[in-house]
This record gives structure tokens, C-alpha cells and sequence, in this order.
């Protein structure tokens, strides 16, 4: 049975059926009888020899272009198709990145095209919110519509809520955190687009990034702020365009905390100078990252390497990842640093019982499911996709890719994926309980029910046996 699909899967695994098409001499009257009889609210018109998209026809064009008018039935569809609403998005770009899109753009649909440009068939939101549970397609609606930071802070709250009832309902970790990340990104998107209306901002190409665990889609019920921006810029002129960006980006980080994100305790956030920056900036930043021997430094720096754009000119987060794929193979010695970093903390089982304990005095007897669980996960992911060029930032992806590479040794990735997701249902259903600050990641086993004590330990065995294969390679 093949495996159900999810956000970070290729575009192709929706497409149910063949798309239904025209040419530009298909009359309206067959473009329209063909929509009926294949019961299709649009039919793309294609170029006949090559098979690529030109246009497209939607129920909304023949509302409009010809119910509101006297139209001849016998005229071309060329006529009265628009190319201007063409999304178009190669078929193995992944179903979030069609999400994105139809944020973006405010559509319900993109077309989908192989690597020649020919049409392949169409993805609604339909199809991507039937991965998801219901009443994210009714939010994603009210976020689009927003007109300002009440509506927003209200479907922020509505969010929250949708997260809460999918957990109580028995939702798995990974398609929950995929559609917490997937409205949460709306959300950001739209605050971004509404905010920077009210600014006037420089005429230069720039791009709101994220960091960490919204950079990665693993975003949980209890998450601050990690994000940045990137701009083009003319030699010498970084810093007053960076002046002029930063009043906008502390109003968006601002309003994102009054929706629910917590301003960054550690100030990684885009209002930050240092982390406003032009491209070549940035490629700087990450060398001194690449030449540092400094352990704290690079642990400092590691939600970084998780980065990808949400809003704005993405090609410019491109160039940096284009940047980072042809110097990181040269930086052994950064990798095998971050290999020494991610092997600090250990999985914290026990020799004789069933696991061991930090010294927190304010929570003894609990484990940090975070910065001893899944944390074990992301870190070596990460080391994995940065040695071997790819360029995916969530940890499933970044596994799965390297098994597919043949760089985990035959290990069962799967397995240790389960291991991963179950730590991570785990903190969203310590954060779901409303723990104290402080407890939002942490768990007394004590508390949990037997099955749950078993699994946790075999999933902590996963974070084991994953670190063994980078103490492996790097021969630490």
C-alpha cells in the first residue's frame, strides 16, 4: 500500500486524474461542455505540439467574461482565457511549496508542469487540505481575507485551538506540526504583506527568513520568533538600506508576538541588525561560521543552517544556499566540529534503570524532550544534509534523503523517524496540559502510562543509534 502523502511530498503524488484541456482554437462552447461533462471548475489551455500551459479558463471567467455579457459561443477560448493567474510549479516541488503559492498569490489552484514545461494535471487546495485536518482550509481563508492585526490575532488564536482539538483527536506529530508550520507561515505571510503597506520601504529585492523550527516545519503549540532578512544591495549601500528596513522588520516582530510568537529571548529576530543583512553579508556571516573553532559559537549558530524564505524575493535565499552547497564540503573541520557538538548531550537512558536524569534543580526527575530528545534528532539531520548537499531543512526530509544517499548505513530510518515523532507527540501533549513555564518540554516518566515509558525509551534508542552514525563517520 503506498504510503499516504504529505506536505513535504513531490506535487505528482496529487495528481489524481489527467488534466482536462484545450488548444486556443477550442471553441467556448466545447471548453465549457468539457468542464461539465468532467465536472472540472477550470480547463487549461495548452500549447498542442509541446503540451505546455498557456493559459486557463476558470467557472469564474465564464461568471464574469460571459454570463455578465453577451458573449458568442463560437469564439476561441484564447480569447477570453488568462494567463496572468498561471501558477506554474515543476512536479517535483513539494505540496507546502503549492501551499505557499496559493497564499501568496490568493488562488486556488497551481498547475503542475515536468522538467520540459508540459503539463502534467492541477492541484487545488482541496487536494492539500484533505492531507490536513478539518478547518484549516476555513483559517487559511480568514488569513487571506485579513484586513488587519485583530483578524490576524484572532486566527492565530483559532490556530492554536485547531492544533489543540487535531492532538485531542489522536493526530500524528508530523502532519500536526506540518499544518501548524503551514498556517503559521500564512499568517506570517499575510502580517508581513499587511505591514508593509504602511512602510515605504526601499525599491530593493529582500526576503523574510526563518530560522530554527519554523525553518524546519516542526513548529509546536509553544514556539518564539526566529527569523531575519535578506536583501540585495549595491556595494556601499548596505547600511542605509538596512536603516531603512529595520522599523518595518521590529513592527512585524512585534505584531507577531501580539498574535502569539514570543519575542526571541536571544534576539534572533529580523529587528536585529546582525541579522538584517545583504546577500554577501550573509555568505560572510556563514564563513566565519565555517572557519570557527569555537564549540559555543557554532552551537550558537546551528538554527541558522535551518533557514528558508517565507516572503518576498526567495531566489536571493537561494543564492545563499547555492553559496553554502559549494563551500561546506571544503569545511571539515566545521563539520566535524558540529559532529562533536551534536554528540554532548546524550540520550538520557540509564545503565541500570529505565532512564537518567539532568541536574535541574527546579524539575528533578524529569527529561527535557527537547534539548535531550528531539534535539538529538535535528542535530545530526542537519550534519547529514550539510555534508552531503541537501538542501531540504526539516529533519524527516533531511533523513529520509540521506537513507536514499546510502549515508546512514543501512540503518532503518523509518524506525528512527517513528522515534523522533513520538517524542515530539509527546511535548505537544505536555504543552496541550498547559504545563508551568519551564515544563513545556519536560516529562517525569514516572507519569507516563507503561506502553508510553517503553516507547520513549526504544525512540530515545533511535537518538542513540543515530548519533552512533556520526561518532561513526567523524571517528569521535
Amino acid at each position: 500500500m503506498p504510503a499516504r502523502p504529505t506536505l513535504h511530498s513531490p506535487l505528482a503524488a496529487l495528481i489524481k486524474r489527467a488534466p482536462v484541456t484545450a488548444t486556443p482554437e477550442t471553441t467556448l462552447r466545447d471548453a465549457v461542455l468539457a468542464m461539465s461533462e468532467n465536472r472540472v471548475g477550470s480547463i487549461i489551455v495548452i500549447e498542442p505540439e509541446s503540451g505546455r500551459p498557456l493559459g486557463i479558463f476558470t467557472l469564474r471567467d465564464l461568471l464574469h467574461k460571459v454570463a455578465a455579457k453577451s458573449c458568442d459561443l463560437d469564439q476561441l477560448i484564447m480569447s477570453l482565457m488568462s494567463d496572468s493567474g498561471l501558477q506554474m510549479l515543476n512536479w517535483r516541488a513539494t505540496v507546502y511549496q503549492a501551499a505557499l503559492v496559493m497564499a501568496r498569490h490568493g488562488i486556488h489552484h497551481v498547475i503542475v508542469v515536468d522538467a520540459a514545461g508540459k503539463l502534467k494535471g492541477v492541484v487545488s487546495q482541496e487536494d492539500i487540505y484533505e492531507l490536513q485536518s478539518g478547518g484549516g482550509k476555513a483559517i487559511s481563508g480568514a488569513i487571506r481575507s485579513a484586513r488587519d492585526l485583530a483578524s490576524l490575532i484572532a486566527a492565530a488564536d483559532d490556530i492554536r485551538r485547531l492544533a489543540s482539538r487535531t492532538l485531542a483527536e489522536g493526530g500524528a506529530a508530523e502532519q500536526l506540526t506540518q499544518m501548524i508550520s503551514t498556517l503559521n507561515d500564512h499568517l506570517t505571510m499575510r502580517l508581513i504583506e499587511l505591514t508593509a503597506e504602511e512602510f515605504s520601504l526601499p525599491r530593493v529585492p529582500w526576503c523574510w527568513l526563518a530560522f530554527g523550527s519554523e525553518g524546519r516545519y516542526e513548529q509546536t503549540l509553544a514556539t518564539d520568533q526566529d527569523n531575519g532578512i535578506v536583501f540585495a544591495a549595491p556595494l556601499g549601500e548596505e547600511e542605509t538600506i538596512r536603516q531603512a528596513l529595520l522599523p518595518f522588520a521590529r513592527e512585524v516582530n512585534q505584531r507577531l508576538d501580539a498574535c502569539g510568537f514570543p519575542l526571541c529571548k536571544g534576539n534572533v529576530m529580523a529587528s536585529n541588525p546582525q541579522l538584517c543583512l545583504s546577500v554577501e553579508e550573509w555568505q560572510q556571516r556563514f564563513a566565519s561560521w565555517l572557519r570557527s573553532s569555537t564549540p559555543q559559537a557554532l552551537l550558537d549558530a546551528t538554527i541558522y543552517f535551518d533557514f528558508r524564505p517565507i516572503f518576498g524575493a526567495e531566489e536571493l535565499a537561494e543564492r545563499l544556499r547555492d553559496w553554502l552547497r559549494q563551500h561546506i564540503p571544503g569545511a571539515t573541520l566545521f563539520l566535524r566540529f558540529m559532529a562533536e557538538n551534536a554528540l554532548r548531550v546524550r540520550p538520557p537512558l540509564g545503565m541500570i534503570r529505565d532512564f537518567s536524569f539532568d541536574d535541574h534543580k527546579q524539575f528533578p526527575h524529569t527529561i527535557d524532550l527537547k534539548g535531550s530528545g528531539t534535539r538529538l534528532f535535528v542535530d545530526v539531520a542537519r550534519i547529514l544534509a550539510l555534508a552531503n548537499g541537501i538542501d531540504a531543512t526539516s529533519t524527516a526530509e533531511r533523513l529520509r534523503a540521506a537513507a536514499a544517499a546510502n549515508k546512514l548505513g543501512g540503518e532503518d530510518v523509518e524506525a528512527m523517524l517513528r522515534g523522533f515523532y513520538f517524542i515530539q507527540q509527546l511535548r505537544l501533549r505536555v504543552q496541550q496540559e498547559g504545563s508551568p513555564a519551564g515544563l513545556a518540554n519536560r516529562v517525569d516518566p514516572d507519569q507516563l502510562n507503561e506502553l508510553d515509558r517503553l516507547i520513549l525509551r526504544e525512540a530515545l534508542k533511535q537518538a542513540k543509534k543515530l548519533q552512533g552514525r556520526i561518532q561513526l563517520d567523524y571517528r569521535l
